[in-house]
């Protein structure tokens, strides 16, 4: 009897672990030593199947939590309808997502790249070879996505930024508004490396597609998005850009992230 017992609560704990859509965890990073509140969002789970995943990165002041409630509200019946593991970790409101070299717990890029792929690899059903693993984001979670896409080349196969803050050397006073100061330390000096454009020639041979857009209107980043992209094609860096009516609002970010997530799902079905 206690077996049987032991039988049938196995069985219902994975008949509910099949179904679950949303999952809240809080994942440790060793570098960081602290837990990072991430949302992982499933497919209905099949037995002895595994699935492409696309880690989706906040901007500024943003969370997880909003991404499913506000930014991309259909992003659990996206998960279905391609079959894919959506991870949403939290950027701490304003970590721009980097390795900072003056916050010791603000570690973000080594955590997104290689500590957070590694858990979702080992406990979620996902497929774990480059092609069928992405990472997209919008502003700062734009700079993120490239930033980290490209610097973990081997780990990701797509890479896309949506309204993306993709050059602090234009940012002016923004650099303090949004708090990259705080992370990065002053603009004056500022370690190049942290440039998106440093990772340029890295992209021409990294064998990742890519994927930018930005709204006509977005006075904040249209500029650098159009400077990147005739960076990228000067370079002759394959990619993707693409420009549409809208500014930096969640208006223009939910409709071009969900088009760029139905191009992450053509790029796994190739």
């Amino acid at each position: 009897m206690k077996k049987l017992i032991n039988i049938v609560i196995v069985l219902t704990a994975f008949i509910q672990t099949s179904a679950q859509k949303i999952i809240h965890q809080e994942i440790f990073s060793p570098k960081m030593n602290k837990k990072i509140k991430t949302i992982i969002i499933t497919p209905n789970l099949q037995p002895k199947t595994t699935y492409p995943s696309v880690y989706i990165l906040h901007g500024f002041s943003g969370n997880p939590d909003r991404i499913i409630k506000q930014d991309i509200p259909d992003l659990v019946k996206k998960a279905q309808e391609y079959k894919t593991i959506y991870v949403l970790p939290d950027g701490n409101y304003s970590s721009w997502y980097v390795d900072s070299p003056i916050v010791k717990d603000s570690q973000y890029q080594t955590f997104i790249g290689k500590e957070l792929v590694e858990f979702i690899d080992k406990n979620y059903p996902v497929k774990t070879e480059k092609k069928f693993r992405g990472i997209l984001g919008w502003s700062m979670g734009g700079y993120g996505a490239t930033n980290i896409g490209v610097t973990y080349n081997k780990t990701f196969g797509i890479v896309g930024s949506s309204c993306g803050a993709l050059d602090f050397s234009v940012f002016g006073e923004a650099y303090q508004k949004y708090m990259v100061n705080k992370v990065l330390g002053p603009f004056e000096s500022l370690n190049p490396n942290f440039l998106t454009d440093s990772k340029i020639k890295l992209m021409a041979d990294a064998g990742q597609q890519y994927v930018f857009d930005c709204g006509t209107d977005d006075t904040q980043m249209i500029s650098m998005n159009r400077n990147f992209h005739k960076k990228l094609t000067e370079s002759k860096v394959q990619h993707l850009y693409i420009e549409s009516l809208g500014g930096h609002t969640p208006e223009y970010w939910s409709r071009s992230l969900s088009e760029q997530l139905s191009l992450f799902d053509r790029f796994f079905k190739q």
